[in-house]
């Protein structure tokens, strides 16, 4: 008879949180697991397997609902489909990384600008109002306020 273990067991050996796990199974990203006469879940090696590949591609950022097409794929779906479905995965989060870091690194370019920055005199900023946070226009971009790209850089990330 194969070895079964506990949601508790689990959740140890995967670092994944019991609660965690069950949400897993209520939106399909891993099958039910067999029950034991009293209720309680039993997992095998492959279910503990799957909780750790899903906890894996979490930490590499991969959504969640993408997830649930490649966990159909080991719970029973074609094996030829999962190797290209999961290297497109990856490349998307790989472009979506890029492309966040280059977003970053021209906030922090606008920050230096706004660092760098003298401020102006007393009676110019009363007659302007205050523009010590502008920054430069970049790459034909409309000039943005450095608390708005940070706004959005903490809604985004």
């Amino acid at each position: 008879m194969a070895q079964t273990f506990t949601i508790g067991q689990v959740a140890e050996a995967t670092g994944v949180a019991a609660k965690t796990i069950r949400y897993y199974e209520e939106i399909g990203a891993l099958p039910a697991p067999s029950r034991t006469v009293s209720g309680y879940r039993q997992y095998d090696e492959p279910g503990v397997q799957r909780v750790r590949f899903i906890r894996r591609a979490r930490t590499l950022g991969l959504p969640l609902r993408n997830l649930e097409a490649l966990m159909a794929t080991l719970n029973g779906g074609p094996r030829p489909a999962l190797r290209p479905r999961l290297l497109a995965l990856v490349r998307g989060q790989l472009s979506a990384v890029r492309h966040r870091i280059a977003e970053l690194q021209l906030l922090q370019r606008e920050l230096e600008q706004v660092l760098q920055r003298p401020l102006a005199p007393a009676r110019e900023r009363r007659a302007k109002g205050c523009r010590c946070l502008e920054v430069e226009s970049t790459r034909g971009r409309p000039p943005r306020r450095a608390a708005a790209s940070t706004t959005a850089a903490a809604r985004d990330g």
